[in-house]
């Protein structure tokens, strides 16, 4: 069976949702990195934060555009921790983005967060 299914992409998806409204459930990964990121975007960590429950919301399991299986992580705090990608039409933000989030140790681990950067040279 491939996985991750839809299914589970669902449940992930929940997961991150319900995390993701409480601000001391989430962490940044390579925190300089996703806020230039996010000024690119207009937006500051505070008001991600504030929006992060509708942002992830948007995002629906066949937005999925990680690998099958899910990628391990290497970086540290997150260590052989699947990542989750997933590229949705954001109305929040009004373009195409892109996520990549893992779920560790009942936290929300932000990765990647941005414009959709697959198309561009």
């Amino acid at each position: 069976m491939k996985r991750p299914s839809l299914h589970e992409l669902g449940k992930k998806l929940k997961e991150a949702i319900a995390l993701s409204q409480d601000p001391d459930k989430v962490w940044l990964i390579n925190a300089d990195v996703m806020i230039s990121d996010l000024l690119e975007l207009d937006i500051g960590v505070q008001e991600l934060a504030g929006n992060l429950p509708e942002i992830l919301r948007e995002i629906k399991p066949g937005d999925y555009k990680g690998t099958y299986p899910p990628q391990r992580s290497y970086q540290e705090e997150i260590l052989n921790s699947e990542l989750l990608a997933f590229r949705w039409k954001s109305k929040f933000f009004g373009c195409l983005m892109y996520i990549k989030f893992t779920l560790k140790d009942d936290f929300l681990w932000l990765v990647s967060l941005h414009r959709d950067r697959e198309n561009k040279k």
